[in-house]
Protein backbone atom coordinates (compact mmCIF):
# COMPACT_ATOMS: atom_id res chain seq x y z
CA UNK A 1 0.00 0.00 0.00
CA UNK A 2 1.34 3.64 -0.18
CA UNK A 3 -0.24 6.89 -0.52
CA UNK A 4 -0.38 10.19 -2.67
CA UNK A 5 -1.50 14.07 -1.75
CA UNK A 6 -3.85 14.39 -4.63
CA UNK A 7 -5.60 17.56 -4.97
CA UNK A 8 -4.53 18.24 -1.40
CA UNK A 9 -6.44 14.61 -0.25
CA UNK A 10 -4.38 11.90 0.63
CA UNK A 11 -5.11 8.91 -1.01
CA UNK A 12 -4.20 5.32 -0.13
CA UNK A 13 -3.64 3.10 -3.37
CA UNK A 14 -2.24 0.06 -5.01
CA UNK A 15 -0.47 -1.00 -7.54
CA UNK A 16 -0.43 -4.89 -8.40
CA UNK A 17 0.22 -7.04 -11.64
CA UNK A 18 1.58 -6.07 -14.76
CA UNK A 19 0.39 -5.11 -18.34
CA UNK A 20 -1.79 -2.53 -19.49
CA UNK A 21 -3.16 -0.58 -16.65
CA UNK A 22 -6.45 -0.62 -15.50
CA UNK A 23 -7.73 2.30 -12.65
CA UNK A 24 -10.32 0.31 -10.77
CA UNK A 25 -13.48 2.45 -8.78
CA UNK A 26 -13.83 0.55 -5.75
CA UNK A 27 -17.58 -1.16 -5.14
CA UNK A 28 -18.44 -0.64 -1.69
CA UNK A 29 -20.81 1.95 -1.77
CA UNK A 30 -19.79 5.02 0.41
CA UNK A 31 -16.86 2.19 1.89
CA UNK A 32 -15.43 2.09 -1.43
CA UNK A 33 -11.88 0.40 -0.10
CA UNK A 34 -9.09 -1.23 -1.82
CA UNK A 35 -10.33 -4.69 0.21
CA UNK A 36 -13.91 -4.35 -1.45
CA UNK A 37 -12.56 -5.75 -4.65
CA UNK A 38 -11.41 -9.40 -2.89
CA UNK A 39 -14.12 -9.26 0.02
CA UNK A 40 -17.69 -8.09 -0.49
CA UNK A 41 -20.28 -10.26 -1.84
CA UNK A 42 -20.26 -11.08 -5.65
CA UNK A 43 -16.51 -9.81 -5.55
CA UNK A 44 -15.11 -12.32 -3.21
CA UNK A 45 -16.77 -15.27 -5.66
CA UNK A 46 -15.28 -13.90 -8.98
CA UNK A 47 -11.43 -12.63 -7.47
CA UNK A 48 -10.78 -10.14 -10.37
CA UNK A 49 -7.73 -8.59 -8.66
CA UNK A 50 -6.47 -12.50 -8.55
CA UNK A 51 -7.27 -13.03 -12.50
CA UNK A 52 -7.01 -9.74 -13.80
CA UNK A 53 -3.74 -8.76 -12.25
CA UNK A 54 -2.33 -11.43 -14.10
CA UNK A 55 -2.34 -10.01 -17.18
CA UNK A 56 -2.23 -6.30 -16.42
CA UNK A 57 -1.88 -3.73 -14.10
CA UNK A 58 -4.08 -2.92 -11.67
CA UNK A 59 -4.35 0.44 -9.79
CA UNK A 60 -7.00 0.03 -7.10
CA UNK A 61 -7.81 2.61 -4.21
CA UNK A 62 -9.95 3.93 -1.41
CA UNK A 63 -11.91 6.34 -2.89
CA UNK A 64 -11.90 9.84 -1.26
CA UNK A 65 -13.83 10.12 1.91
CA UNK A 66 -13.79 5.84 2.20
CA UNK A 67 -11.14 3.76 4.35
CA UNK A 68 -8.02 5.29 4.90
CA UNK A 69 -8.21 8.23 2.08
CA UNK A 70 -8.85 11.52 3.45
CA UNK A 71 -11.53 14.19 2.74
CA UNK A 72 -12.86 17.77 2.33
CA UNK A 73 -16.57 18.91 3.55
CA UNK A 74 -17.87 20.19 -0.14
CA UNK A 75 -21.11 19.08 -2.30
CA UNK A 76 -19.53 16.08 -3.93
CA UNK A 77 -20.80 15.29 -7.31
CA UNK A 78 -19.19 12.12 -9.62
CA UNK A 79 -16.39 14.66 -11.14
CA UNK A 80 -14.69 14.73 -8.06
CA UNK A 81 -14.28 11.47 -7.97
CA UNK A 82 -13.35 11.65 -11.67
CA UNK A 83 -10.66 14.36 -10.57
CA UNK A 84 -9.43 11.68 -7.64
CA UNK A 85 -8.37 9.17 -10.71
CA UNK A 86 -7.07 11.25 -13.08
CA UNK A 87 -4.90 13.01 -10.24
CA UNK A 88 -3.45 9.51 -8.97
CA UNK A 89 -2.93 8.35 -12.59
CA UNK A 90 -0.52 11.50 -13.08
CA UNK A 91 1.05 10.68 -10.16
CA UNK A 92 1.95 7.87 -11.57
CA UNK A 93 2.57 8.83 -15.01
CA UNK A 94 0.14 7.16 -16.61
CA UNK A 95 -1.65 8.13 -20.06
CA UNK A 96 -4.34 5.73 -20.87
CA UNK A 97 -5.53 3.27 -19.00
CA UNK A 98 -8.81 0.85 -18.85
CA UNK A 99 -11.49 2.16 -16.68
CA UNK A 100 -13.36 -0.74 -14.56
CA UNK A 101 -15.86 0.07 -12.11
CA UNK A 102 -18.12 -1.99 -9.37
CA UNK A 103 -21.07 -0.84 -7.48
CA UNK A 104 -21.11 2.64 -7.23
CA UNK A 105 -17.70 3.23 -8.54
CA UNK A 106 -19.56 2.73 -11.82
CA UNK A 107 -20.98 5.69 -12.05
CA UNK A 108 -17.42 8.01 -11.58
CA UNK A 109 -16.24 5.58 -14.97
CA UNK A 110 -18.96 6.48 -16.53
CA UNK A 111 -18.12 10.30 -15.80
CA UNK A 112 -14.42 9.76 -16.81
CA UNK A 113 -15.77 8.42 -19.87
CA UNK A 114 -17.66 11.63 -20.43
CA UNK A 115 -15.11 14.41 -18.97
CA UNK A 116 -11.75 12.71 -20.11
CA UNK A 117 -12.37 9.77 -23.22
CA UNK A 118 -8.68 10.60 -23.58
CA UNK A 119 -7.73 8.81 -20.62
CA UNK A 120 -9.56 5.64 -21.15
CA UNK A 121 -8.80 2.75 -23.27
CA UNK A 122 -12.29 1.31 -22.52
CA UNK A 123 -14.91 1.63 -19.64
CA UNK A 124 -15.88 -1.78 -17.60
CA UNK A 125 -19.05 -1.39 -15.81
CA UNK A 126 -19.96 -4.10 -13.29
CA UNK A 127 -22.84 -4.17 -11.42
CA UNK A 128 -23.99 -0.11 -11.28
CA UNK A 129 -26.00 0.79 -8.91
CA UNK A 130 -29.08 2.34 -9.43
CA UNK A 131 -33.01 1.59 -9.86
CA UNK A 132 -35.65 3.22 -7.95
CA UNK A 133 -34.69 1.28 -4.91
CA UNK A 134 -31.69 2.57 -4.47
CA UNK A 135 -31.91 6.25 -5.13
CA UNK A 136 -34.46 5.56 -1.97
CA UNK A 137 -32.60 4.18 -0.10
CA UNK A 138 -29.63 6.71 -0.73
CA UNK A 139 -32.00 9.68 0.31
CA UNK A 140 -33.24 7.86 3.52
CA UNK A 141 -29.17 7.75 4.28
CA UNK A 142 -28.80 11.03 4.00
CA UNK A 143 -31.88 12.08 5.36
CA UNK A 144 -31.28 9.72 8.88
CA UNK A 145 -27.74 11.76 8.99
CA UNK A 146 -29.24 15.22 8.66
CA UNK A 147 -31.73 14.21 11.43
CA UNK A 148 -29.19 13.20 14.02
CA UNK A 149 -27.27 16.87 13.17
CA UNK A 150 -30.48 18.64 13.31
CA UNK A 151 -31.22 16.92 17.27
CA UNK A 152 -27.75 16.66 18.54
CA UNK A 153 -25.18 18.92 16.56
CA UNK A 154 -22.02 18.13 14.52
CA UNK A 155 -19.81 17.69 18.05
CA UNK A 156 -22.39 14.79 18.57
CA UNK A 157 -21.27 13.45 15.16
CA UNK A 158 -17.46 13.63 15.54
CA UNK A 159 -18.12 11.56 19.52
CA UNK A 160 -20.36 8.84 17.63
CA UNK A 161 -17.96 8.18 15.04
CA UNK A 162 -15.29 8.38 17.43
CA UNK A 163 -16.92 5.84 19.61
CA UNK A 164 -17.93 3.46 17.35
CA UNK A 165 -15.89 3.84 14.37
CA UNK A 166 -18.95 2.66 11.79
CA UNK A 167 -18.59 3.96 7.81
CA UNK A 168 -21.39 6.06 6.55
CA UNK A 169 -22.75 2.80 5.00
CA UNK A 170 -23.23 0.90 7.79
CA UNK A 171 -24.64 3.73 10.78
CA UNK A 172 -26.12 6.74 8.49
CA UNK A 173 -25.98 9.24 11.78
CA UNK A 174 -22.10 9.77 11.10
CA UNK A 175 -22.99 10.81 7.85
CA UNK A 176 -20.69 10.66 4.73
CA UNK A 177 -17.11 12.32 6.25
CA UNK A 178 -17.72 9.39 8.92
CA UNK A 179 -14.27 7.62 7.61
CA UNK A 180 -12.34 10.73 7.64
CA UNK A 181 -13.33 11.28 11.02
CA UNK A 182 -11.93 8.41 12.41
CA UNK A 183 -8.86 8.50 10.90
CA UNK A 184 -7.85 12.44 11.36
CA UNK A 185 -8.42 14.04 14.71
CA UNK A 186 -7.84 17.57 12.60
CA UNK A 187 -10.29 17.18 10.41
CA UNK A 188 -12.63 16.08 12.91
CA UNK A 189 -12.09 19.26 15.19
CA UNK A 190 -12.53 20.99 12.27
CA UNK A 191 -15.96 19.23 11.29
CA UNK A 192 -16.82 19.74 14.65
CA UNK A 193 -16.13 23.67 14.63
CA UNK A 194 -18.23 24.43 11.31
CA UNK A 195 -21.23 26.44 10.75
CA UNK A 196 -24.30 24.15 10.83
CA UNK A 197 -26.46 25.41 8.84
CA UNK A 198 -23.72 25.51 6.25
CA UNK A 199 -23.10 22.20 6.66
CA UNK A 200 -26.48 20.84 6.83
CA UNK A 201 -27.15 22.97 2.76
CA UNK A 202 -23.80 21.18 1.47
CA UNK A 203 -24.92 17.60 2.28
CA UNK A 204 -28.10 18.50 0.44
CA UNK A 205 -26.76 20.33 -2.25
CA UNK A 206 -24.48 16.58 -2.59
CA UNK A 207 -27.71 14.61 -2.02
CA UNK A 208 -30.13 16.55 -4.64
CA UNK A 209 -27.76 16.59 -7.41
CA UNK A 210 -25.67 13.10 -7.19
CA UNK A 211 -29.20 10.70 -6.17
CA UNK A 212 -30.96 12.48 -8.82
CA UNK A 213 -32.97 9.46 -10.85
CA UNK A 214 -34.28 5.88 -10.47
CA UNK A 215 -31.89 4.78 -12.94
CA UNK A 216 -28.05 4.94 -12.91
CA UNK A 217 -27.33 7.66 -11.26
CA UNK A 218 -24.32 9.48 -13.30
CA UNK A 219 -23.87 11.80 -16.38
CA UNK A 220 -26.51 12.97 -18.26
CA UNK A 221 -27.80 10.59 -20.70
CA UNK A 222 -27.03 13.13 -23.66
CA UNK A 223 -23.40 12.91 -22.39
CA UNK A 224 -23.11 9.37 -22.23
CA UNK A 225 -24.65 8.83 -25.55
CA UNK A 226 -21.71 11.21 -27.35
CA UNK A 227 -19.40 8.94 -25.32
CA UNK A 228 -17.81 6.44 -28.17
CA UNK A 229 -15.24 4.40 -25.70
CA UNK A 230 -15.92 0.64 -26.08
CA UNK A 231 -17.78 -0.47 -22.63
CA UNK A 232 -19.13 -3.52 -21.50
CA UNK A 233 -21.82 -3.67 -19.14
CA UNK A 234 -22.36 -6.06 -16.25
CA UNK A 235 -25.94 -6.08 -14.52
CA UNK A 236 -26.96 -7.09 -11.17
CA UNK A 237 -29.80 -8.06 -10.15
CA UNK A 238 -30.81 -6.55 -6.12
CA UNK A 239 -32.38 -3.65 -4.62
CA UNK A 240 -29.34 -1.49 -4.87
CA UNK A 241 -27.96 -2.94 -8.22
CA UNK A 242 -31.18 -2.93 -10.60
CA UNK A 243 -31.03 -4.59 -14.03
CA UNK A 244 -32.53 -1.59 -15.21
CA UNK A 245 -29.54 0.26 -13.97
CA UNK A 246 -27.17 -1.74 -16.14
CA UNK A 247 -29.62 -1.47 -19.59
CA UNK A 248 -29.82 2.43 -18.97
CA UNK A 249 -26.11 1.81 -19.14
CA UNK A 250 -26.19 -0.14 -22.28
CA UNK A 251 -28.65 2.23 -23.97
CA UNK A 252 -26.88 5.15 -23.13
CA UNK A 253 -23.50 4.42 -24.07
CA UNK A 254 -23.27 3.83 -28.54
CA UNK A 255 -20.30 1.50 -27.98
CA UNK A 256 -21.50 -1.18 -25.30
CA UNK A 257 -21.89 -4.57 -25.13
CA UNK A 258 -23.83 -5.50 -22.19
CA UNK A 259 -23.37 -9.60 -21.07
CA UNK A 260 -27.09 -10.81 -20.28
CA UNK A 261 -26.07 -13.32 -17.70
CA UNK A 262 -27.98 -13.79 -14.93
CA UNK A 263 -25.98 -13.21 -11.44
CA UNK A 264 -25.98 -17.56 -10.93
CA UNK A 265 -24.08 -17.47 -14.15
CA UNK A 266 -21.76 -15.11 -13.28
CA UNK A 267 -18.75 -17.23 -11.93
CA UNK A 268 -15.27 -17.09 -11.57
CA UNK A 269 -14.52 -18.40 -14.66
CA UNK A 270 -16.92 -17.11 -16.85
CA UNK A 271 -17.07 -13.18 -15.55
CA UNK A 272 -12.95 -13.81 -16.20
CA UNK A 273 -13.18 -15.54 -19.48
CA UNK A 274 -15.72 -12.23 -20.41
CA UNK A 275 -13.63 -9.24 -18.79
CA UNK A 276 -9.79 -10.52 -20.31
CA UNK A 277 -12.00 -10.85 -23.91
CA UNK A 278 -13.09 -7.96 -23.79
CA UNK A 279 -10.02 -6.02 -22.45
CA UNK A 280 -8.05 -7.83 -25.20
CA UNK A 281 -9.98 -5.87 -28.10
CA UNK A 282 -9.29 -2.47 -26.88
Amino acid sequence: MATALLDGISTRYEVTGSGPAILMFSPGGFDATIEKWSTQGHYAKIKPVDNLSKTHTLIMFDRRECGQSGGRVERLTFAHYVKQGIALLDHLGIDKAHMMGGCMGCSPVAAMGVLHPERCLSLLIFWPVGGPKYRLSSHQRFINHLAYVDAHGLQAVVDLVQKEGKAFGADPRGGPWASVIKADPAFAASYAAQNVEDYKLIVMGWLRTMFDRDTAPCAEPEDLMRCKLPSLVVPGNDAFHAPSAARYMHECLPKSVYWDAPVSAQTEEAATQKFLEFLGKH
